[in-house]
């Protein structure tokens, strides 16, 4: 039976006098101060059936267990490890002498199972005992957006469509041994072919020796997919006795059936761009079969990224106050107002002072700020806008344009700390928690550092 919390905690190894060691010790402290957090991460691991099987991770193990990955950047296989073998780990954890930890699958499924949703409340907890300690106060904010990848590699076109091929192949071979001799599941192996024509279209020297290759890898990336439809039909009419093989049928049969869509349309937009010469929208691409939610979001005219924008609000804390992970690449021009929308509904009252990279600054923008009730409005490039329109005067613009300065330190810190810079869970709801779970993380280390201060 699963518990909410741990009713008395275990005797555990004394803190190491290391600074390491005592911002874990701050971070306990807090967490212990504030069950509500391990309520809320309970929520989404209590089972319908609460009086049955093994005790499990409770909510506030599953929180620690999460800070600790995000914070180090462990594996699950690092951290089950540590979490044996570590005094320290042990401590933060509560494990005593005789306390078994989770195993490794264990810590990945719990962990995965905290929705964002869930994170995003979390971190109100988190502001609210900033708010209490006087250390966030809201008046003062700064803003600012970045881009965070999706674990994929870049859409080039053969290699997407080699692993089209590789998948579908891997998955009527898991079909043929599962029916065994039920059905009769014909497919011809195209894999090292496919694999030979993505290598000739990456090396060809010439635009029509490139075609070539690519009109074969077509060719044969519609043969398999021909193959995978009959396959997938077939599953579709087999009833086996054994309900585990039936749901196993399902599973191949669902994952065959997510990615057809995708290789029909990635067959189209090869085509259409390498075949015929045509400019094809990045919204018709397909970036990833794996992750097809990714977006392409292009900074600065010079990087381009395959994942998705956040938009980030940091305090004078330097805790990141709001995160809002965003639907394909909007303008960061038409983000102010529900920047400024969020703070008031965090605090009551919107910031007295706030802070935007340039992309935020128009006129509109800043009548829509003083509108909603902010004093001080600061753009780091004016783009025509006076400095007596943003500010009271020219020496608070400068005082608010280094403020702003503090969140690129920020986000750096967000994507070289806590892996914010790659999220490496898989599909969107995964990426979302991804995301929230390292400002989480990144807010309960801030709030340590403070409080030790």
């Amino acid at each position: 039976m699963r518990e909410e919390h741990r009713i008395q905690r275990a005797l555990t190894e004394p803190w190491l006098d290391l600074p390491y060691a005592k911002e874990l010790e701050a971070i306990d402290r807090l967490l212990t101060d504030e069950p509500t957090i391990g309520r809320l991460a309970a929520q989404d691991l209590t089972s319908k059936r609460r009086d049955r099987g093994r005790r499990g991770m409770t909510g506030d193990e599953v929180i620690r267990a999460l800070v600790l990955k995000q914070m180090n950047q462990y594996s699950y296989t690092v951290l089950h490890f540590l979490l044996h073998d570590s005094q320290t780990t042990r401590a933060f954890m509560g494990y005593g002498l005789g306390d078994q930890p989770p195993s490794r699958s264990a810590l990945a499924s719990n962990i995965k199972r905290i929705r964002p949703e869930t994170f995003q409340e979390i971190n109100r907890v988190l502001i609210r005992v900033a708010k209490d300690h006087d250390l966030e106060k809201g008046r003062k904010v700064r803003v600012d957006t970045t881009a965070v990848d999706c674990n994929i590699h870049p859409p080039i076109e053969s290699d997407q469509l080699r692993d089209v091929v590789r998948v579908l192949l891997r998955l009527m071979g898991q079909a043929k041994t599962l029916v065994g001799n039920d059905l009769v599941i014909v497919f011809a192996d195209r894999s090292l072919r496919a694999k030979r024509r993505s290598l000739g279209a990456w090396t060809a020297k010439t635009k029509v020796e490139r075609k070539r290759q690519y009109r074969d890898l077509l060719k044969v990336t519609q043969e398999v997919m021909d193959s995978a439809r009959r396959v997938s039909k077939q599953l579709g009419g087999w009833s086996p006795p054994d309900p585990m093989d039936a749901a196993r049928a399902a599973a191949i049969q669902g994952e065959i059936d997510r990615i057809m869509p995708l290789a029909e349309r990635l067959c189209d937009t090869t085509t259409r761009r390498v075949i015929k010469g045509q400019k094809v929208p990045s919204t018709e691409k397909v970036l990833s079969i794996f992750e097809e939610h990714t977006d392409v979001i292009v900074k600065d005219n010079r990087h381009t990224h395959y994942g998705h924008k956040i938009c980030l609000t940091g305090g004078q804390s330097s805790m990141i106050l709001d995160c809002r992970v965003l639907d394909g690449n909007p303008c960061d021009s038409t983000l102010v107002a529900q920047a400024i929308e969020t703070q008031k509904q965090t605090y009551g009252r919107p910031p007295r002072q706030i802070a935007f990279d340039g992309g935020f600054a128009s006129r509109d923008n800043l009548a829509k700020a003083k509108k909603l009730g902010v004093k001080d409005v600061m753009f780091s490039k004016r783009r025509g806008l006076e400095v007596s329109d943003m500010v009271k005067s020219t020496w608070v613009y400068r005082r608010l344009r280094d403020f702003r300065a503090g969140i690129e330190g920020c986000i750096s810190f967000l994507k070289r700390g806590f892996g914010l810079d790659r999220c490496t869970w898989r599909s969107f709801r995964s990426f979302r928690a991804y995301v929230h779970a390292s400002v989480v993380s990144f807010n309960l280390l801030i709030l340590a550092r403070h409080l030790l201060s």
